[in-house]
């Protein structure tokens, strides 16, 4: 997959995109991702991006011309690509959307700035996407957000590809708690089923707290998740106050069971 950003700050992205992760999936060839400078689009000496809002009002507006430029000119280079604008205006990111970006060949992100992209952009582009209800001082760092989710959809570029698929929200639910060593921290213990090598005993508690943890925290993610009559019956449960762990007000603590 090959993923271009246009922004007036390049440089933010390296040591993100050089690390961990996304630097593997580079050197591996299976992710491909270039920076390109939106000033090199300017058409003045002084390479100017933004100017005065009509209309009046505080702050700077980013040009149009620059960007519609940069993504004539990467297009024109590397071929067809997917626009997304960075924007507090679009439509929140979620892992849907995220399985949806990652299945284009080529994306082409444009990093707002300041207070906001001349409308006439949304012209030139496929979609406009906030990573949530928050303000940042521009679009780089949901930009880098986008990208890592992306990346994580890549196959082979997680290692083990059902590690990606427990992660919470892959599957419409939050992940449930995970242990580690030591078995006995302070007095809390890893449940026991955990350790029990029944691997059909340790899926079932891990879906049951996936419910659990998404009930208790996200409720409304619920209603868009896809849920077996089994499911449903569990959550009922925790309606009622029936699952011991909702009697116990525990949450995600376990009690060696």
């Amino acid at each position: 997959m090959e993923i271009h950003i246009l922004s007036i700050f390049p440089e933010m992205f390296a040591s993100v995109l050089d690390e961990s992760i996304l630097g593997r999936a580079q050197s591996r060839r299976l992710l491909q991702v270039y920076t390109h400078n939106l000033r090199d689009f300017t058409q003045d000496r002084h390479r100017v991006t933004d100017d005065m809002p009509y209309g009046g009002g505080p702050g700077m507006v980013m040009k149009p011309e620059p960007i519609v430029a940069g993504i004539r000119a990467v297009q024109e280079r590397f071929g067809p690509s997917y626009v997304v604008l960075l924007s507090p205006q679009g439509n929140v990111l979620n892992q849907e959307r995220v399985k949806h970006f990652a299945r284009m060949e080529r994306l082409l992100l444009i990093c707002g700035r300041y207070s906001g992209v001349d409308a006439r952009v949304t012209h030139y582009i496929d979609a406009e996407l906030s990573i949530g209800d928050y303000v940042l001082t521009g679009g780089e760092i949901p930009a880098m957000v986008l990208v890592d989710t992306v990346a994580r959809m890549i196959p082979e570029v997680i290692g083990d590809a059902q590690s990606a698929e427990e992660d919470s929200l892959f599957r419409g639910l939050l992940q449930g708690p995970v242990y580690t060593r030591p078995v006995e921290f302070e007095t809390l213990c890893v449940p026991d089923v955990l350790r029990s090598g029944n691997h059909a005993a340790v899926a079932k508690w891990r879906r049951q707290h996936a419910l659990l943890t998404t009930w208790q925290r996200r409720p409304e993610l619920l209603q868009a998740a896809s849920l077996s009559v089994e499911d449903r019956a569990m959550v009922n449960e925790f309606e009622r106050g029936e699952f011991p762990e909702v009697r116990a007000g525990s949450g995600t603590k376990g009690d060696g069971g």
